[in-house]
């Protein structure tokens, strides 16, 4: 299988925006090459979220993710990408400083991983920079709602915008993304009648995570649709294996094997004079 993928056919931000309001628009994270590659197959967009700092390094939250980190998985991803647009997290502080410092970090980080697009969280301030690196070429995917970046200061992982005033506040945030030129917006953690409202106000499509049915298209995190991590299951994730058990499973009947001598067997042991 060839390191680099032939990315003629590969979806891009224009293709993303165009389908608003019409089929739905399908994606998940990806951290490494191999899953980029299973995701790559049947997902529209490829998704290296800075949600890799919890699922694949055990910090606490987002918040100690760095531009290397990023960067390092973007390009793995990169290499297992062939269809699915790539957008790749900006971590934070490499943004909310002012549009110049967005733009130098957002162009390192299209120029080291070959992605298409990036995304920052944050609603009406962030516009201008929304603005600023759309009209020097980085297409820019928004995320509002619930921004896994600003928890300490939103008081937890709480579904926001179940006050009207708050829920006014939301639909301005992506409403002003959208008008900065985003080509789509993720919800993340909000009321299914306020993800449905968004949806219908904003021209670009929106990508729910916890935001009902009438998104423009759903995005969740690779490990937990796949059941990866068996003490993490948030409502709004349905689990569609639970490869965790069974990688349980396996690693203990492997150590069991080990310990009475069972692994390796003839089968797996090399002799003198046979190939290998």
């Amino acid at each position: 299988m060839s390191a680099t993928p032939d990315r003629k056919g590969q979806l891009g931000p224009a293709d993303i925006r165009a389908r608003k309001g019409g089929e739905p628009v399908v994606c998940l994270t990806a951290y490494t090459t191999p899953m980029a590659r299973l995701v790559d197959a049947h997902c529209d967009i490829a998704l290296v979220g800075d949600s890799l700092g919890m699922v694949l390094h055990g910090l606490p939250s987002t918040i100690g993710v760095s531009m290397e980190m990023m960067i390092l998985h973007g390009k793995a991803v990169a290499r297992g990408c062939s269809r699915a647009c790539l957008v790749v997290d900006m971590p934070f502080g490499s943004y909310e400083e002012g549009p110049e410092q967005a733009f130098r970090n957002a162009a390192r980080m299209m120029a080291e991983t070959g992605c298409q697009a990036v995304k920052l969280e944050g609603g009406r301030h962030m516009a201008e920079t929304v603005a600023f690196l759309v009209a020097r070429g980085i297409p820019v995917m928004g995320h509002v709602g619930l921004t896994p970046q600003a928890v300490n200061t939103l008081g937890g992982y709480k579904v926001q915008g179940r006050d009207p005033d708050e829920a006014d506040r939301i639909a301005g945030d992506a409403a002003a993304l959208a008008d900065a030129g985003a080509f789509a917006v993720v919800l993340e953690k909000l009321p299914e009648a306020l993800g449905a409202r968004i949806t219908q106000e904003i021209a670009v499509p929106t990508i729910g995570i916890g935001a009902g049915v009438d998104c423009d298209g759903q995005v969740l995190v690779v490990d937990d649709m796949l059941g990866l991590f068996a003490d993490f299951r948030p409502k709004f994730v349905k689990r569609y294996a639970e490869l965790g058990g069974d990688a349980d499973t396996a690693i203990a009947a492997y150590a069991a094997e080990v310990r009475a001598r069972r692994f390796p067997g003839p089968e797996h042991a090399f002799g003198a004079g046979k190939p290998a």
